[in-house]
This record gives structure tokens, C-alpha cells and sequence, in this order.
């Protein structure tokens, strides 16, 4: 069972952010309080679902790097106790490469942390203006290299699909990148969601993002520029330089594994009494505390059907090049001599081998129509 520990705090809200998060200033009291309910959320559940292995921890927000560096060994130390795991695990912990969380690289990696992802999003001070960022390229390229000294495993994101952004634009701006000396990089399409800053400019007509084309060249161009530099797209947003550089949590949570979520708004799947069963955590950081005193943490937990179960690891598994077992669409009706799976590979957007089905280097652009299609 992997851990996912969700840290709300950011130093500034990003424009185009739809996560749970909340402005960081000012909440020391609030901060405290959380980190005890975390332990104790910790403690509830592992009670609830038995005896578990530890697969892997990961942190994510908000912004986790803003977290005590005792705080996030208090909690590595309560998992590992919890959930005593058969060897060495994977620990990530998401940071952003302002020059003041860089400063706690070193004590996070001694608190336990062995994998660092940071949220570099772009190489351009422009650009980082535009994105809300409150740091600089400057800054980014400072962070990754007190990163790489700190962490044995090494991850930064980007977003491309910008206004007015060029495929030459990109493709100079990702070699730069490159040479930094990363191992992963997880490479976003700037996603638009009516509920941000960013959704309600594009809808007054303030900008407008890239047309379908444009964002299609981009993609493209980034698996152009990474695959010559290395990297294998094991995933349709994330690209490895070798195996065993790909995130061991991502990878549990894709294949379907149970993952334990801890703190305000976590989502988690979790085999109870034989049955996979979704869960939500309270979303307010007020509510979650409160709810984890009262024994009551999530705002939601529904046992999943044998179907919505099926068609949640097919949605999850597709985005990897592995793909999914034929026998995990069987569950859903769908065979590989009948529509629309065999429609889909004939058009060559999946391919069928092996008993598994994965989507095509065609199919990989248009995944979310290709998904649509294959379980309508």
C-alpha cells in the first residue's frame, strides 16, 4: 500500500491551479494542528484496513517543501511503523525552486525524503510571470542543482501550450532544460479550468490559449526532443532517462494499487472487507482535523462496483506504456475481436499483445477521445 500525504500550504496561489490549497501566511497555530491530525488519520486507518506493507510515500500540496523538515520525518517515521515496509522505498516530496525552499533541501533529505519533484514550469522569466510563478529562471536553475546534490532521484515539471508559445520556442527551452541533469521530467499541456484565475480570464476574453493544432505540434515536439536526449515516455505526461527512474508511487497508483490519502481533501483507494472502496478527506483544514478527533475523516468513502473498480484501473493503466490486462477490459465487456476495442486498434490508435492493450504512439495524442470511445 503506497501513502499519500496531501499539504495544502503555498506560499502563492498559481493562477491555473484547480488543487485544494490555501495561502501559507500566517497559519503556524493551523500548521501543528494539521501535522498531529495527520499522525493521528495515520493511526485511525491503520487500524481500520489491518496489517499493510509500505510501498512508497509521497507528499504533494500545496507545497510540501513549505513543511517542517521534522514534520515530514515525524511522519516518514509514523508510515514506516504503521506500515513496516519489506525494503527501501520511494519518497517524494513536491518543492517549488525558489532560493528560500532550497535552503531546506538538505534537512529534508535527512529527515528521509530520497526523491525530489519540483515544479520549475518554465525556463523563461516571462513566461514564470505569466504562470503566477514566485520565482525566477535563475532561481529554478539554483534549486535543481542544490536538488541533485541532496537527492539520489530527481524529477521537474513543466508546462508547455502557453500563449503565443512556438514549437522552436519550446524546443529550445526544453534542450536548455535537459542540460540541468534531471532524470524525469513530467511535461504538462496548460490545462484550463473554469473554477481558476486563469479559467475565468480565458472566458472574459482576456487571452486565449493555443488552438488543437498548435497544442499537438507542442506535444510533438516534446516527445521529439526528449526521446533523442533519452528519456522514454512511460507514461503520456511523464518520461524517464531508464527504468528505474520512473516514480515507483505514480507507477502503484496507475496499475491500481491501494494507496492510503492523508490530509485535508486526499483521495485514496483502499481494499476493505474485500471490496475496493474510494475515499475523500475532509476538504477544510478545520473540518479535517475535527473530523479525524471525531473519528470521521472523510467526506466521503464509497465501495467501488466491480465495474466503476475496472474502469478506473483501464482510465489509470492506459496513460502507461504497459497498458492494462485484456482481462481487465474483459470484466468491462469488451473483447479484443469485438467494438469498439477491435474499431480502435484497426484504426491503430491501441494495439493488442501479449494479453495486455496499449495505446499506439498515434493513440497517445488523443487518449482521452480513444478512452471515451473504448468505454462509452
Amino acid at each position: 500500500m503506497a501513502l499519500y500525504v496531501h499539504w495544502p500550504y503555498c506560499a502563492r496561489i498559481c493562477p491555473y491551479c484547480d488543487f485544494n490549497v490555501v495561502r501559507d501566511r500566517g497559519r503556524v497555530g493551523e500548521q501543528a494542528a494539521l501535522v498531529e491530525a495527520i499522525l493521528a488519520d495515520m493511526e485511525a486507518q491503520a487500524a481500520l484496513i489491518g496489517p499493510r506493507r509500505l510501498a512508497s510515500i509521497f507528499f504533494g500540496g500545496g507545497t510540501p517543501s513549505l513543511m517542517a523538515p521534522e514534520a515530514v520525518a515525524a511522519v516518514i517515521a509514523r508510515a514506516r511503523t504503521l506500515f513496516p515496509p519489506r525494503g527501501p522505498i520511494e519518497i517524494t516530496l513536491e518543492a517549488n525552486p525558489t532560493d528560500a525552499e532550497a535552503a531546506r533541501f538538505a534537512a529534508l533529505s535527512d529527515a528521509g525524503v530520497n526523491r525530489l519533484s519540483m515544479g520549475v514550469q518554465a525556463l523563461d522569466d516571462a513566461a514564470l510571470a505569466f504562470l503566477g510563478r514566485n520565482h525566477t529562471a535563475d532561481e529554478a536553475r539554483r534549486a535543481v542543482a542544490v536538488a541533485a546534490r541532496a537527492f539520489p532521484r530527481l524529477s521537474i515539471d513543466l508546462i508547455y501550450a502557453r500563449p503565443d508559445q512556438t514549437a522552436d520556442g519550446w524546443r529550445a527551452e526544453l534542450t536548455e532544460a535537459l542540460d540541468l541533469g534531471f532524470e524525469h521530467v513530467s511535461p504538462y499541456q496548460l490545462t484550463i479550468e473554469p473554477t481558476t484565475a486563469f479559467g475565468r480570464a480565458v472566458a472574459r476574453g482576456a487571452w486565449t490559449p493555443p488552438d488543437e493544432d498548435r497544442a499537438a505540434t507542442l506535444y510533438e515536439t516534446t516527445q521529439v526532443v526528449l526521446e533523442a536526449a533519452g528519456f522514454d515516455a512511460y507514461e503520456v505526461s511523464n518520461h524517464a532517462r531508464g527504468v528505474a527512474a520512473r516514480s515507483a508511487h505514480n507507477l502503484h497508483v496507475w496499475r491500481g494499487g491501494d494507496y492510503l490519502g492523508v490530509g485535508p481533501g486526499a483521495h485514496g483507494r483502499l481494499t476493505l472487507d474485500g471490496a475496493r472502496t474510494a475515499t475523500v478527506a475532509c476538504r477544510g483544514i478545520a473540518d479535517y482535523v475535527a473530523g479525524v478527533a471525531g473519528g470521521a475523516p472523510w467526506s466521503e468513502r464509497e465501495m467501488q462496483s466491480i465495474l466503476d473498480a475496472a474502469e478506473e484501473k483501464v482510465l489509470l493503466g492506459l496513460r502507461t506504456v504497459e497498458g492494462v490486462a485484456l482481462a481487465d477490459l474483459a470484466a468491462l465487456g469488451r473483447t479484443a475481436e469485438s467494438e469498439p476495442l477491435a474499431g480502435l486498434t484497426g484504426d491503430g490508435l491501441l494495439a493488442v499483445a501479449g494479453g495486455r492493450v496499449r495505446a499506439t504512439g498515434a493513440g497517445r495524442p488523443v487518449l482521452d477521445g480513444v478512452l471515451k470511445a473504448l468505454l462509452v
